[in-house]
């Protein structure tokens, strides 16, 4: 990389690493949106083989528990060798994924192809925003993350959209060529100046730092390298130092409101995310609206509409968040998502009774439609916002990680229970069931959620603590923020704990 005059400004180059990025979530997005076209077309009669309930729902669900082993994949992978060979790591499965699906015969091949997508989605989570972090400008950097939303998303409508007019093959063939792109611009993309300067590659690190952002932020460069240069010096004499009793420490640590609190609500805000409806509709868009709309809808139209409505709500979502309170808006959207699921869970009971005094096509359109505006504009985004604002710098690290566990066991729960529930106690039934679940978790939600906007880290962990710190312990933490040695271990951890879950 050069320091000299380029004719694309830092800007354009920013915007060339972060659509590599970009691309390939949105084949991760076809990856979540696939089994909606694949699994009907494997029912009609002319299909070269068929599966099972049970073989369908693994299909759809074994993407959760692999996603969860895949996060734990890259982070070690990321920091040896970098954060663009983690990139290609991440590339390759998903490309080998394509290509035994468009050979496929059986659920064998279907099966392992879906292993190696969820291992892909899995090593993505926590590398798309560190990525994204540090090789954008602080300025342009809130924008360029929330393209990581309406990329997933244009992913599911774009795989939706395609299905509905071409066979399963032939929608895997095209699928494959996101990750294709994403791996020729990958190849030139630079490597990450975080990760030079932890290598200590000062000049490779300066260099790639100007290509990225020009010579106005030169400041954020030559601070970032003197606080890697203290911490290494650091580093070495605190071997000799403070040898603690770690399980006391652990226990001392759990019991503190400031670190269980937060972990709760996550929990609670990821079952939220997966019962709210924006998953199960992802994976069985078809299923789902020839059951509530009945047979005689087109489904595959509906499915497209639908998906074209949630990637518009997901643009405004952007501003809304920015603009509105975090309760407000989380409560407001929860009762949206909570009325719209007992809603159509009475129309389709009645309806299956014949109890309806009035009908027409409209009512479970309107339902639909404002299940999906709940679920776009607040019940999916504002859990990963809330989850960037609750955990204290300390226990970020942690709290992600358990965070990545909760959403990716839910989403398993979620993909593999839902076919069998259907056939069990019907759709009425988990509508019913699902908005008693999302009712629970908005009980959970409102007892713990503390304002968020507007407020520091500190103010959001006195909130959880239900004091503010002693005296003693403000002095204590402004001299570690004073440290540029705790500094950059802290921003470190931030950046290593970013992740994103959006479905």
């Amino acid at each position: 990389m050069s320091s000299k005059k380029s004719r694309f400004s830092p800007f354009m180059k920013q915007c060339f690493v972060t659509a590599a990025v970009g691309i390939n979530i949105i084949g991760h997005g076809c990856v979540l949106g696939y089994p909606a076209i694949l699994l009907p077309q494997l029912k009609e009669k002319d299909s070269s083989f068929t599966l099972s309930v049970a073989a369908s729902s693994w299909i759809t669900s074994i993407l959760g528990i692999i996603q969860l082993v895949g996060s734990f994949v890259s982070p070690p992978i990321m920091e040896r060798y970098g954060r663009k060979i983690a990139h290609f790591a991440v590339i390759m499965p998903t490309l080998l994924s394509w290509f035994i699906i468009t050979l496929a015969f059986n659920f064998e091949m279907l099966f392992a192809a879906r292993l190696l997508q969820g291992l892909s989605i899995g090593m993505m989570s926590p590398l798309r925003s560190v990525l994204i972090g540090e090789y954008t400008s602080p300025k342009n950097r809130g924008a360029f993350l929330t393209t990581v939303s309406l990329t997933q998303s244009f992913g599911i409508f774009l795989v939706h959209l395609i299905g509905s007019f071409l066979s399963w093959q032939m929608t895997a063939v095209i699928c494959v060529i996101f990750p294709f792109i994403s791996l020729v611009m990958t190849i030139y993309s630079p490597e990450s100046p975080s990760w030079l300067v932890t290598k200590g590659r000062h000049e490779d690190c300066r260099k790639v730092f100007h290509w990225l952002r020009g010579d106005d932020e030169n400041a954020e460069l030559e601070e970032m390298i003197h606080a890697r240069v203290l911490f290494e010096r650091a580093r070495i004499s605190e071997k000799f130092e403070h040898k603690t009793n770690r399980l006391q420490d652990m226990w001392s640590t759990i019991q503190k409101k400031e670190f269980y609190k937060p972990i709760i609500l996550m929990m609670h805000a990821h079952v939220l995310i997966n019962f709210s409806g924006g998953t199960t509709m992802s994976a069985y868009s078809t299923v789902i609206v020839a059951s509530v709309l009945g047979p005689e809808a087109d489904a595959y139209f509906w499915m497209i509409f639908l998906d074209a409505q949630r990637f518009v709500f997901n643009t405004i979502a952007v501003f809304a968040i920015n603009r509105f309170k975090r309760r407000t808006m989380m409560f407001s959207t929860g009762a949206l998502s909570v009325f719209s699921q007992l809603a159509l869970a009475g129309y389709l009971y009645f309806k299956q009774h014949d109890s309806l005094p009035y009908d027409s096509l409209w009512i479970p359109i309107l339902l639909i439609n404002l299940k999906i505006l709940a679920v776009a504009v607040g019940t999916l985004p504002l859990p990963n916002v809330i989850g960037g604002e609750v955990f204290p710098l300390e226990y970020r690290s942690i709290g992600g990680t358990i965070s990545l566990a909760s959403f990716s066991g839910t989403l398993f729960l979620v993909l593999k229970t839902f076919t069998g529930l259907v056939e069990s106690i019907g759709m009425s039934g988990v509508y019913l069931v699902y908005g008693g679940i999302i009712a629970y978790c908005m009980v959970v939600i409102w007892l713990l959620l503390p304002e968020t906007k507007g407020k520091t880290l500190q103010q959001i962990e006195d909130e959880f603590r239900g004091k503010p710190l002693a005296p003693e312990e403000i002095e204590a933490r402004k001299s570690l923020q004073e440290d540029p040695v705790v500094a950059y271990k802290r921003k470190m951890s931030v950046k290593s704990a970013s992740s994103i879950h959006i479905e």
